[in-house]
């Protein structure tokens, strides 16, 4: 089954198992002046919970406390996949969550490593997503484009989907 079927029968599974591959994404909150920044995603898919390490000082840290939602932009070019994510996003310390995240990539960003006073997670909660899968084969690419400029018709690149997250453990 290609990911684009695999996609279109269970949008969810295809959106975690994406949002775990992927090294950055961009996240931000809904207060004006603010802009998305990039941020290394955690996919806890079981707790349908996204979460970041940043550092209390941060713009988008501060700017938590008073958020009531958070947008979140994922793309992953080579592999066709683009969403756009919706949810809340909250300022807290799991330390169950820094030990199961925690990797030396995380590391290079505190001084005392887990224990740095400055340490911060933020976590995300997606609730409403739209994602779109288009083929990652420039065959199918090429061969879409000149059947669309041969038949007048458009290119088949892929699919667009909405979905709401299902539940999870909190």
């Amino acid at each position: 089954m290609s990911d684009i079927e695999k996609t279109k029968a269970d949008p969810e599974a295809a959106f975690w198992e994406e949002i775990d591959d992927l090294h950055s994404v961009m996240l931000g909150v809904d207060t004006a002046g603010q802009h998305m920044q990039p941020m290394a995603p955690m996919a806890a898919a079981d707790t349908k919970t996204i979460w970041f390490f940043t550092n209390k000082e941060t713009d988008l840290a501060k700017s938590v406390a008073s958020a009531k939602s958070a947008q979140m932009c994922a793309v992953n070019s080579n592999d066709g996949f683009y969403a756009c994510v919706s949810g809340t996003l909250e300022a807290t310390m799991d330390r169950d969550i820094v030990e199961r995240f925690w990797s030396p990539v995380v590391a290079a960003w505190f001084k005392d490593g887990k224990d740095d006073d400055d340490l911060i997670l933020l976590k995300f909660k997606p609730d409403a997503v739209s994602l779109w899968k288009a083929s990652d084969s420039s065959l199918k690419f090429g061969w879409e484009i000149a059947k669309a400029n041969l038949t007048d018709s458009l290119p088949d690149m892929g699919i667009q989907t909405e979905f709401k997250i299902s539940g999870g453990a909190v």
